[in-house]
């Protein structure tokens, strides 16, 4: 049963029989945004679709607390595209630094694309359903236009699956997954794998995924699913051990904490993923993809860093210095509740000052902060939370 305040959403979006407004066309909502509407959300476009950026009746520090303590539902604007036919990994491997060939059916790999000068267009999570078939679940950008530039001499169909995409993140994430399917819960799943599941009577591709750096696993959406059947279950059996719905807010700190960058914001078209730190995914050793020679010849070294500031949050843009010169910028932050200081991802002009600077920093009041250079993750270096090998119930620090 498709419940009212969705239809009212579509009904002002578009309306039957008539093409989609513009409106509609660049503002299509989640097809469980009924769960979100109650709590007074705020939304912002990403994809193309609506996602909620905050509640106004559930904080950044509650949602931070619930999916570091217990769990949080979160239906995301991510946007999966569709690689299939024969050459689909072929197109896959000249788009991604890394080697597509390495990548098992049924699990999950992080991939990014570069432009020919080796700038990061966008990133996500590339799933690998079968031997010639992908989802690449991407970021907010551009990538179909990418893909389908790419492959006009390859036996490969590009296209839109119409797939959504939310997460159950937290160290209660798993006992939710037991309690809501139908029957016994996949095993193996490890970190990374993708499992097909029965939940609601309804067929799911779920991966042990996610953007927190917690336990967790997602959950993809298809046309051909009982969206809302599948919803309600998960967040009925959910409320029995603590879950709440969550806007963007979740994901800010603990994100920036865990060294998970943001398309757009911690790295763009001019930035190389050498200097985003994330050189250890190019493999400079497989053939060609596009721009392999530009990463060749590019400066290896990192210039994005964790910062922590004492008593305050730092200002996004160019607000760090050192006796006066301008040193970098911010390009993510948020208030930590765990470490009880303002957090940020920044990226330094020279790859010289690195973990251990220390900064003046301008607050989003005006105020200066001493901020310093950390590695990322912040905690939890080996990632050992989101694969299950430590439960971390944290208190402040």
């Amino acid at each position: 049963m498709t419940r009212s305040p969705l239809r009212y959403v579509a009904k002002a979006l578009s309306t039957e029989g008539v093409p989609p407004s513009e409106l509609g066309m660049s503002m299509v909502p989640h097809p469980l945004m009924y769960q979100e509407l109650a709590h007074d959300p705020e939304y912002q476009i990403y994809n193309g679709r609506l996602t909620p950026v905050r509640f106004a009746d559930v904080s950044a520090t509650e949602m931070y607390w619930k999916v570091r303590r217990e769990v949080i539902l979160r239906h995301t604007g991510e946007l999966p595209i569709e690689l299939v036919g024969p050459d689909a990994e072929r197109l896959a491997n000249r788009i991604f630094p890394r080697d597509i060939s390495k990548v098992r059916v049924g699990r999950c790999s992080y991939q990014f694309a570069c432009y020919d000068d080796g700038g990061i267009i966008n990133d996500g999570v590339l799933l690998r359903l079968a031997p010639d078939r992908f989802w690449m679940a991407q970021a907010n950008g551009d990538l179909y236009g990418w893909y389908r530039a790419h492959a006009a001499d390859l036996d490969v169909e590009v296209r839109d699956p119409d797939v959504w995409v939310s997460q159950v993140q937290g160290p209660r994430s798993l006992d939710v997954l037991a309690a809501v399917v139908d029957g016994e819960p996949p095993e193996p799943f490890r970190y990374f794998d993708i499992a097909e599941v029965s939940i609601a009577g309804q067929p799911l591709v779920i991966t042990r995924s996610g953007f927190t750096n917690e336990l967790g696993w997602e959950f993809y959406l298809g046309p051909e699913i009982d969206s809302e059947a599948v919803g309600d279950r998960i967040l009925e059996v959910g409320q029995r051990f603590g879950m709440i719905i969550t806007s963007a807010q979740v994901f800010r700190a603990r994100r920036i904490e865990a060294g998970l960058l943001n398309a757009g914001a911690d790295f763009d078209r001019t930035v190389t993923p050498f200097e985003a730190g994330l050189g250890r995914f190019v493999d400079l050793d497989k053939e060609d993809f596009i721009g392999k020679e530009a990463l060749e010849r590019a400066d290896q070294r990192c210039r994005t860093w964790g910062m922590r500031t004492e008593g305050g949050i730092a200002q996004l843009g160019r607000t760090l210095s050192r006796d006066g010169v301008a040193l970098g910028q911010v390009t993510s932050t948020a208030w930590s509740p765990y470490q009880q200081c303002g957090v940020a991802i920044a990226r330094m002009e020279d790859p010289t000052n690195g973990p251990g600077t220390l900064l003046d920093v301008e607050s989003f009041e005006g105020r200066k902060l001493r901020g310093e250079l950390c590695t990322l993750p912040m905690y939890d270096p080996d990632r050992l939370i989101p694969r299950g090998h430590l439960v971390d119930i944290p208190n402040r620090r």
